[in-house]
């Protein structure tokens, strides 16, 4: 691996164990910290803040800010901010809900840009040395998996002793996945990001025209994309898998933790209801493992295969949780849904993001990724999760030790019904002419 690409890998890999941190465990300390009725919101502020700062940060790093530079300084940001919620648990043990999601808003503004923001950065320096895109980046990519993979296993495995915790904890459960630790392991990384994305090769930003009009200036010409049809239908049915796509991020940990409420002392102590975030990270691995199967699946089946391909996995994803059990032979079926993740993720999320930058112009490359993101991420994400929520909330409801119990089979099931019901749709409406190359 050349040294661009070792550069790249790097960036990759702090990019995404950032994110790794929190994302999946942070329901969990919610729960206990007295804000378990607002987990549907704290992961619907991720899609809300995506419908606008990607697509503005896109236009920067298209016109003003360069988008290595651009990424730094949104980590910095995004980092002081986690830190400062750590600092917030660290001094009272239940903070105070309204400043706490204020700089939690804070905090996720400024990252959830980073993720179309390391994919402009790595794309231009990649398609700059010469080497072909669709081959270079999904090895680069996995790093980032691997990055998400490992700080999700040191906050589930990392423990502490603090008497200054006045929420119940049992001794077994002083784990940095249950408490505002991950916050402060999230912001490190932030910083350590900020400081290596100065060290990153220079990408040049696109000249500017002569004469342009408004949207032009503004970046805002990436929505032209909608003239197409293929690529309008694209768009709107990455909405709608978004809609998936922070369903188990957020309710996934809370799910099998709240095995451990169980009345019956084999369920109550199993693996998969202490270690949460351990086991859930088997999907991480999978996503690493199957980010580089996509350039073969993008050749031969082209973007309709490969979606489909995602979607039926997303199926299977909250199948196999609806129809799983925490003890043997269940939990097999916990497994297989991680490992379907990967699949299901990549095979949409990684692959869309290449499919976008393959089919625009160079001019508006940043600004395609932004709105790529605003319509999964954002808008997707944003509808998804505060539906979940209502679903949840309808079979499931917060003990006051903190565990999310209820009828969880009947939500899974119902969220499986629906990934079925988008992929049948985009069977028969989305029309790619490009033939899949053998």
């Amino acid at each position: 691996m050349n040294s661009i690409k070792v550069k790249l890998s790097a960036m990759n890999f702090l990019e995404f164990a950032v994110w790794g941190a929190y994302l999946t465990c942070m329901s969990n300390y919610l729960g206990r910290a007295g804000m378990g009725d607002l987990v549907p919101w704290f992961y619907a502020i991720q899609g809300i803040v995506s419908i606008f700062m990607p697509t503005l940060m896109g236009i920067l790093a298209d016109r003003k800010i360069q988008p290595q530079l651009l990424l730094g300084i949104c980590h910095l940001v995004a980092g002081a901010a986690m830190i400062s919620l750590y600092i917030m648990g660290e001094n009272n043990a239940m903070p105070d809900r309204t400043l706490f999601v204020a700089i939690y808003c804070v905090s996720v503004a400024f990252y959830m840009p980073t993720l179309a923001l390391s994919n402009t950065t790595a794309f231009s320096i990649i398609e700059r040395h010469g080497m072909d895109t669709e081959t270079a980046f999904p090895p680069i990519r996995v790093f980032g998996t691997v990055g998400f993979i490992a700080t999700m296993w040191f906050v589930n495995c990392a423990t502490f002793t603090d008497g200054s915790i006045d929420f119940t904890l049992a001794a077994s459960d002083y784990k940095f996945q249950y408490t505002h630790l991950q916050f402060l392991v999230s912001g490190i990384l932030s910083i350590v990001l900020f400081i290596y994305c100065l060290t990153l090769p220079h990408c040049p930003l696109t000249k500017k025209q002569d004469k342009q009009s408004f949207a032009e200036a503004m970046g805002l010409n990436a929505f032209k994309l909608f003239k197409t049809r293929k690529m309008a239908l694209f768009f709107i049915f990455s909405m709608l898998l978004g809609m998936s796509l922070q369903v188990t991020n957020g309710f996934a940990g809370p799910f099998l933790t709240s095995f451990k409420s169980s009345e019956v002392a084999e369920i109550a102590s199993s693996f998969a209801a202490s270690n949460a975030t351990l086991l859930v990270s088997i999907s991480q691995v999978s996503e690493a493992l199957c980010i580089l199967l996509i350039p073969f699946f993008l050749r031969r089946y082209g973007i309709k295969g490969v979606m489909l391909i995602a979607m039926s996995a997303w199926v299977l994803r909250f199948g196999f949780f609806g129809l799983g059990a925490p003890t043997f032979p269940g939990v097999i079926l916990f497994v297989l849904s991680c490992i379907v993740y990967g699949v299901a993720f990549d095979f949409f999320n990684v692959s869309g993001g290449m499919f976008v930058n393959r089919e625009c112009d160079a001019s508006i490359k940043a600004s395609a990724q932004g709105l790529f993101m605003l319509m999964t991420n954002g808008l997707g994400a944003t509808i998804g999760t505060l539906s979940a929520g209502v679903i949840i909330d309808k079979y499931c409801h917060w003990t006051d030790n903190g565990f999310l119990v209820g009828d969880w089979s009947t939500a899974w099931l119902i969220f499986a019904g629906f990934a079925l019901a988008v992929a049948v749709a985009f069977a028969v409406v989305f029309k790619d002419k490009q033939p899949a190359r053998s």
